[in-house]
């Protein structure tokens, strides 16, 4: 039976705009549907907390990270350090190399990649990548920038970090001093660049 049966007082073009409206509605709710399942599908182009637990590498943006300051971020349940070195920092890790347990990152407890078996630890002088967790029983050092005498700090000190737990110290490229409870300087991750100031946490090879 068609709709001009059902109600004989309407004409044809009422029917006809009753009908256009009609799909036009069922059109909407479809493209509304279609937005709400969009949005899972994008997100899932970025690392779950699952999957960063596991090792996912982390993206960072490290281009708001000034001289002095230091960024911190986490990568497998761990916290990473992003340290940008000002050139006086930088010059100082040449001058207690003689105070240091391991100043070549020899030590293979955490090995060191590659890139980073140099005097500054890492692929750009200014840049340090590292693990904050000590090496002794896994506390979190603090920041010690400020240089010369502090308590708890020996009168010369360059700069570095500190463990509270037990003492242990380290330069700013994550180097142990000699006679410290840590027994290895602080962990580099795998890192690498994808431009000077995207920084890739967790993986070294580009694909």
């Amino acid at each position: 039976m068609s709709d001009a049966a059902i109600h004989p007082s309407r004409g044809p073009a009422e029917i006809d705009k009753d009908r256009r409206n009609w799909i036009a509605i069922t059109c909407g709710a479809g493209a509304v549907g279609g937005a709400f399942t969009a949005v899972p599908f994008v997100s899932s182009f970025a690392p779950s907390e699952r999957a960063r637990a596991a090792g996912a590498p982390v993206q960072v943006d490290i281009s708001a990270v000034k001289p002095g300051e230091k960024l911190t971020v986490e990568w497998r349940g761990k916290p990473v350090w992003i340290v940008r070195r000002t050139a006086e920092q930088v010059a100082s890790l040449g001058k207690t190399e003689a105070q240091l347990a391991d100043p070549n990152s020899q030590r293979t407890q955490y090995p060191t990649p590659d890139y980073a078996k140099n005097q500054h630890r890492s692929i750009k002088p200014e840049v340090f990548v590292g693990v904050g967790i000590c090496s002794h029983l896994g506390c979190s050092p603090v920041d010690k920038f400020t240089t010369g005498a502090q308590p708890s700090l020996p009168d010369d000190w360059a700069g570095g970090f500190f463990c509270p737990c037990h003492g242990s110290t380290f330069d700013l490229a994550g180097r142990v001093f000699k006679n410290k409870p840590a027994p290895d300087n602080l962990e580099v991750p795998p890192h690498m660049y994808l431009s000077d100031n995207v920084l890739v946490i967790g993986e070294d090879k580009k694909a």
